[in-house]
């Protein structure tokens, strides 16, 4: 492994120069490796009875760019010169032991005499990393990383029966760092802080507990073009930008499958019938429809709120098991919703988040256990400037961070005001 990682930052500082005049010009690229120790979380109490041995290991490696101040990036400009990277980690997680004792089942679920093991993976992702404090010396920063996640194990009923974590060879990654970076020689850092990754299928498969593993991490960074970024003082500009007011309305379709039936094959279901511990469920449609008044009153940002109404095409089936375990409750296809909503952007590319609250939502009994009052929402777009700003997106909606649904959107932003 040296080897490799001594061969690709060779072919990278041969890249990275050009000579012009018997000057010496930085494109902006550079390169990092990490090591994390890290633990599943076990905050989540069926989580905590589950795991029996801990302890996971985290490889990983990123091809990174910056902007740089002599590029003239309005957005860079704006956000610091923040750090793009296209990020590959290798999780060693098969050390997590994984097992349900009797006295953790209800009704007709049954222990099995093994200890399940939890699988490495690998993701696959991109990153957005900014800088929170940067001198000659010393880099704070944090990152937020997205992507797709690849498991070697998943839940089966024979030999992975109490693996409640994953349940797909595919998964939705997610990643979060804070560190800081300590500049020993021109071209290079030593960097140390907290990292936060997250796996799961984003309730497209049951289980969906997912793996959240939290630990320090250490690495090195290589980075020619540090000393520019000191100097952006000296390319700074005044980069005008109008101010607006929309309407942003969105229409979305998502996909999930139902607490209500893993819940019922799991410990509704006797031992000798053919639905004991399946997870191989049906997914339904979710679809919504928000309007939202925002103002977009700085380049990288716009914040507003809205309201959000979403037809759940499950309802029937909720209803069913509801009236087969004798739970009395209402049942209603239609949720209504008001939120708070805020961007960021980068360029045609955004962050949407959104945190909710309904005011009529009626799921049935069961569905208490998991959803909250407030409801919580993150997407990425792609923004076309040809068609005056049309979106589309991909976005997890959740309750207390605990999946609802994935999806995918088409946003179409109403210009009604210049200031």
């Amino acid at each position: 492994m040296r080897f490799w990682i001594v061969t690709i930052m060779l072919a990278l500082s041969a890249t990275m120069y050009a000579d012009e005049t018997d000057t010496v010009k930085v494109k902006g690229w550079g390169a990092s490796v990490s090591a994390t120790p890290g633990r599943i979380s076990t905050m989540d109490k069926e989580i905590k009875e589950l795991v029996q041995r801990n302890g996971t290991f985290t490889l990983g490696g990123q091809i990174r760019h910056v902007s740089l101040p002599s590029q003239r990036d309005p957005y860079a400009q704006d956000f610091g010169y923040p750090t793009f990277a296209f990020g590959v980690n290798y999780n060693f997680y098969n050390r997590v032991r994984l097992h349900r004792g009797e006295e953790t089942f209800q009704g007709m679920g049954q222990p099995v005499g093994y200890q399940t093991k939890l699988g490495n993976s690998l993701a696959a992702y991109a990153s957005f990393e900014r800088a929170l404090l940067r001198n000659e010396h010393w880099e704070a920063d944090y990152a937020i990383n997205i992507g797709l996640g690849f498991s070697d194990r998943k839940y089966d009923r024979v030999n992975q029966v109490d693996n409640l974590m994953i349940s797909s060879n595919v998964l939705i990654f997610f990643g979060a760092t804070l560190s800081m970076t300590y500049r020993f020689a021109k071209d290079w850092g030593l960097r140390a802080g907290i990292d936060f990754s997250h796996l799961s299928t984003g309730t497209l498969k049951r289980p969906n507990k997912g793996s959240n593993v939290m630990g320090p991490t250490l690495g090195i960074v290589y980075y020619p073009y540090y000393d520019e970024l000191l100097k952006k003082e000296l390319y700074k500009t005044n980069h005008e930008f109008e101010k607006t007011k929309y309407w942003n309305l969105t229409a979305s379709a998502g996909l999930c499958t139902l607490y209500e039936d893993w819940m019922q094959t799991q410990y509704k279901t006797p031992i000798d019938d053919p639905d004991y511990r399946i997870n191989d469920f049906k997914r339904y449609a979710v679809y919504s429809f928000s309007a939202d008044y925002m103002s977009r009153y700085a380049r990288r940002w716009a914040s507003g709120g809205g309201i959000d109404i979403y037809y759940l095409s499950y309802m029937d089936r909720v209803k069913d098991l509801d009236k087969i375990n004798d739970r009395k409750s209402h049942h209603s296809p239609l949720s209504v919703g008001v939120s708070a909503k805020h961007e960021v952007y980068y360029h045609n590319l955004s962050l949407s988040m959104s945190l909710g609250l309904y005011v009529f939502r009626q799921t049935g009994k069961k569905a208490k256990e998991v959803e909250q009052p407030f409801y919580e929402t993150v997407g990425l777009r792609y923004h076309f400037p040809k068609l005056n700003g049309i979106a589309v997106g991909a976005y997890v909606r959740a309750h207390a961070l605990k999946a609802d649904h994935t999806g995918i959107s088409l946003s179409c932003p109403i210009q009604i005001h210049n200031k």
